[in-house]
């Protein structure tokens, strides 16, 4: 039997008890989690200093360097992100709905589990912590598959966890960490229909692409984010050069960060201007369609590729639009499902935009960047699914659980 089917065997038995451990069960076990991450704080900055060095000796880019990289203060938020957990109500149990049928039987819609997770994830060994403190909490045994980028740090991390789980007294199993960053392993993990019951993917479009065609688990596609922001003609234009900013420039690394910027015509030539010198100044480079180039004439030129991309870098493709309905359009046609924003003082376009786009969180007035269970009051989350099936947008808690019915009857036949 090779190491991953013990792994499934283990973690399927990790979730029949984790199932029906109590919520003060699992939230001790959360609070001993997070004790023993922060005691193990010097241990995981030194193997993550292990992954950074690796990284730099490949050549990765600052921004994946950025999102690979560990501090006090990230493992401290950590730590805090399980606490917060902790005061999250637990869905487990809650009985949605009750009604009772002519003959009497009495049936019920309740939360339970559902099972065992398996999450393929790249290099924000934050995840790991994240996944594991959710799947905990939702009574879920979890399966990790982190990036090779990654690896030292998540090992770390993972026995950090699996102590505070020993000491809570719950199967230390219901945490575990594949060591083997080969395809070949991952390609099995894919297809352990058996013992996993869910798989999620979170990472570039490569690693999900590739997970949705090779996987026979059932896979909830959490997504790239080819984010738009447009920008109407009726707008407030320092609100719109501080959410582009903002979108764009405050963590480009990530999936909520906004990679084109759609300027209605008819304020271009006052808006573009402003909006770029803003964007410029924190470091993004631009590319522009021809009406942006006629514009700003240092702009590099956008080419088809780059109104599909998800840059996750300091570079933003701007175009310039007729009117709500042709960004509607674009946004329709090159987005990746994820979030979208318009800001304008127009009710009538809020409304069209908010109907008509198609996506997991569509804003008015406000940066894409809350697109995130801790800011949508979901506390830490699991991913961010673009997909329609089962959940979408920031996956919290009950999006990690499924439906039992329970049926009471007093004898009833049929």
């Amino acid at each position: 039997m090779s190491k991953l089917l013990v792994m499934g065997q283990k973690a399927k038995e990790s979730s029949y008890e984790l199932g029906v451990a109590s919520t003060k069960e699992k939230n001790d076990a959360l609070l001993f989690m997070a004790e023993e991450l922060l005691s193990a704080k010097d241990e995981i900055i030194k193997a993550n200093n292990i992954d950074l060095e690796n990284a730099k000796a490949k050549g990765t880019s600052e921004t994946m360097l950025d999102r690979l990289a560990l501090s006090v203060s990230r493992i401290e938020a950590m730590a805090e992100g399980l606490k917060d957990v902790v005061k999250l109500q637990d869905p487990i149990g809650e009985v949605i709905s009750m009604w009772q049928r002519p003959n009497g039987l009495q049936i019920g819609q309740k939360r339970v589990p559902m099972g065992v997770i398996g999450i393929i994830y790249e290099a924000r060994p934050n995840v790991t912590c994240d996944a594991a403190g959710l799947c905990i909490k939702t009574g879920n045994a979890v399966i990790l598959r982190g990036g090779s980028e990654a690896i030292n740090s998540n090992k770390a991390i993972v026995k950090a966890l699996t102590v505070g789980l020993e000491k809570a007294g719950l199967p230390k199993e219901s945490v575990q960490l594949i060591e083997d960053t080969s395809r070949e392993v991952a390609t099995e993990m894919m297809r352990l229909n058996e013992f996993i019951d869910v798989l999620i993917p979170r990472g570039g479009a490569g690693l999900i692409q590739a997970v949705v065609k090779n996987a026979t688990v059932p896979v909830i596609e959490t997504g790239t984010g080819n984010c738009h922001i447009y920008v109407d003609e009726n707008c407030d234009f320092e609100m719109a050069e501080n959410i582009a900013v903002n979108a764009k420039a405050s963590r480009p690394s990530v999936c909520n960060s906004a990679e084109k910027l759609l300027v209605n015509e008819k304020i271009a030539k006052d808006f573009l201007p402003i909006v770029v010198k803003a964007l410029r100044e924190n470091g993004v480079v631009l590319r522009g369609d021809e009406l942006s180039q006629a514009i700003i004439n240092d702009i590099e030129k956008a080419n088809e590729e780059d109104w599909s991309k998800e840059y996750l870098d300091y570079v933003m493709a701007v175009k310039i639009v007729k009117d709500v309905d042709e960004a509607i359009n674009h946004i329709n046609k090159y987005g990746t499902g994820h979030s979208e924003a318009i800001v304008t003082e127009s009710y009538k376009n809020s409304q069209k935009f908010l109907q008509r786009v198609d996506a997991a969180a569509v804003y008015v007035n406000a940066s894409t960047r809350f697109t995130d269970g801790a800011e949508f009051g979901f506390g830490a989350e699991i991913g961010i699914s673009t997909q329609k099936l089962h959940a979408r947008g920031p996956m919290g808690l009950k999006e990690l659980t499924t439906i039992k019915y329970i049926i009471y009857g007093n004898g009833q036949i049929r």
